[in-house]
């Protein structure tokens, strides 16, 4: 198979969480030195809490970081990746990513008892994780109690915390919603969007040529600008950048780094655009945000 092929041959995985008739809900625990990094979609509702790490999500057309503690609900098959930073690349790192997720859809519930007035709640909570929903610090807080207690939970007591958690999710007006858009990735049923996705993470350091990327995805210049823009509602420099602020977000929490450093190293040329793209897609200036982080921390 030559090159060219292999990278038309990858697609945005699509797969169903194993779940047996006897489960209302499916629990998952991964603890691995980086998250699986394939573009990918599945039927059920994903609610997922990164005990351990830190990266890129990329979620519809949204692009951001994640951390320890984090919490998520990503809609069913809307297309998702947590990206783990390069340091959990690195070979005989000690680096850990670790996360709980849950995974429910109206199946698990049957018809009957979802399209209860009981759950109109939850189905107001299915529709909107459709594009993607990142909550606060407290109540992640409290749902990552809940999550935590779910591997070990069984019979009544998982169900109880599973509904406990829902209540939690459902009620919580401390959440944003992450894409802007639905059904995005899922117009058409391409091969390009995971290798451009993997190469961009890969070579962001670096000055990057529109016609270099349109050659990896077997596009001219100007279809490829089309395509992006068609599947993701932003052009390929806008992802570009957004993927080269959270990497450089990622550099600032390292106080022996200079501005310059962090700029340089996360492949924007000078620090005049650094700063002016930062603001742009983080909302305040590098140094601002590392100020911020700083005093949390």
């Amino acid at each position: 198979m030559t090159q060219q092929a292999k990278i038309l041959s990858k697609r945005v995985v699509s797969f169903n969480v194993p779940q047996t008739e006897q489960e209302v809900v499916r629990v998952q625990v991964d603890n691995l030195p980086h998250f699986y990094d394939q573009l990918h979609q599945h039927p059920e509702i994903q609610v997922m809490l990164i005990q351990s790490g830190e990266g890129t999500l990329v979620a519809g057309d949204y692009v951001g970081r994640f951390q320890t503690g984090d919490v998520f609900v990503l809609g069913s098959g809307l297309p998702h990746v947590f990206r783990s930073d390069p340091s959990y690349y690195q070979p005989h790192t000690r680096r850990q990513s670790k996360s709980i997720s849950l995974y429910f859809n109206e199946k698990y519930f049957g018809k009957t008892l979802w399209n209860t007035n009981e759950l109109k709640s939850v189905r107001e909570l299915a529709a909107a994780s459709q594009q993607g929903i990142q909550y606060g610090k407290e109540t992640a807080a409290h749902a990552a109690f809940l999550l935590a207690a779910l591997p070990e939970s069984t019979g009544m007591d998982r169900v109880v915390t599973f509904f406990r958690l829902l209540l939690l999710l459902c009620n919580s007006a401390d959440r944003k919603t992450l894409s802007l858009q639905t059904s995005l990735l899922r117009l058409r049923e391409e091969g390009r969007m995971n290798s451009i996705i993997e190469f961009t993470f890969q070579e962001s350091h670096r000055r990057i040529y529109i016609d270099e990327v349109a050659q990896r995805a077997n596009l001219s210049t100007e279809a490829f600008c089309r395509y992006f823009k068609l599947h993701t509602r932003k052009s390929y420099i806008n992802f570009l950048h957004e993927v080269r602020v959270s990497q450089a977000c990622q550099l600032l929490m390292h106080p022996d780094r200079t501005i310059q450093e962090v700029c340089f190293q996360s492949g924007f040329a000078n620090v005049s655009n650094f700063n002016r793209i930062f603001l742009k897609v983080a909302g305040k200036t590098p140094r601002a945000f590392r100020q911020q982080v700083t005093f949390t921390e």
